[in-house]
């Protein structure tokens, strides 16, 4: 398999990636056949995902713009993947050109390809840090330069706490963040869950099993276990819902019916 010129020398082409997963579904072209492969695999079951990652962009879409109009201007995108059109650093900056924003991920690909999209853009930066170690996060030379802590921050994670198995501890890893943040600050989070998924849990099981496979396990949590995530904060309305439920820029009954599988929130400090 030839290396094309985009991805470091470091990584293994031919182990699946979720961040490129994600980009072959958003239509990316930053994605390799083993990526693409494992991607069809998981749509025998689930053909809808790609309509769940559109949706799950389009949420984070509106709930930037609501936090730049709430007046947080500061944003920490954890487990940001490869961008795509519309990435948080966009939405922000259209709507407040002194918005912040820092990046992280853990996958070489989706860092480096960051660091590309964001060449001179002096307000935007990715850090290469993985959210089972916060302190890594919270103590990177990208956030030590950007963000200033002592100000309100929106704290994304869209679409990557389902990634953190739960020996992993995510809710201690989500606490610590959100810990280091001042009052005021926002969570934004979607995560899958079988709650919604227009098809039996059996057969959607399937598509979780592709992820077993490529030793990146999918977990599906309940509502309740996703609200567990939004501890110290106050929801904001509508509160936990399906993802073209929360503050919807189009009617909800025109989206494809894969788009209300899972949940997505964003809460605020007081």
């Amino acid at each position: 398999m030839e290396r094309p010129a985009w991805a470091p020398r470091s990584i293994d082409i031919s182990v699946p990636s979720v961040s490129r997963i994600y980009d072959y579904y958003l239509g990316g072209s930053h994605n390799f056949e083993v990526d693409r492969e494992a991607a069809r695999r998981a749509m025998e079951f689930m053909p809808g995902l790609p309509k769940i990652m559109q949706a799950n962009r389009a949420f984070m879409r509106r709930a930037v713009r609501y936090a730049v109009d709430q007046g947080v201007t500061q944003f920490l995108d954890v487990g940001s993947g490869i961008p795509t059109f519309g990435n948080v650093h966009e939405v922000a900056q259209a709507a407040d050109p002194g918005s912040r924003v820092v990046y992280v991920d853990n996958d070489p690909v989706a860092v480096a390809h960051s660091q590309a999209v964001l060449e001179g853009n002096e307000h935007a930066d990715v850090a290469a840090a993985d959210l089972r170690k916060p302190q890594d996060i919270l103590t990177s030379p990208q956030v030590e330069r950007l963000l200033d802590l002592n100000r309100p921050v929106a704290l994304l994670l869209v679409a990557i706490l389902h990634f953190v198995e739960d020996a992993d501890d995510p809710y201690t890893a989500v606490a610590q963040l959100s810990d280091a943040l001042a009052p005021g600050s926002m969570l934004v989070l979607t995560h899958a869950s079988y709650e919604g998924i227009p098809l039996p849990p059996e057969r959607a099981g399937g598509a979780v099993d592709v992820y077993k496979d490529i030793r990146n396990p999918l977990i599906m949590r309940s509502r309740d276990e996703i609200a567990r995530f939004f501890e110290g904060y106050d929801m904001v309305e509508p509160g936990l819902v399906p993802m073209p439920h929360w503050r919807p820029d189009t009617a909800p009954e025109d989206e494809d019916p894969y788009a209300f599988s899972g949940f997505a929130g964003v809460g605020r400090t007081a």
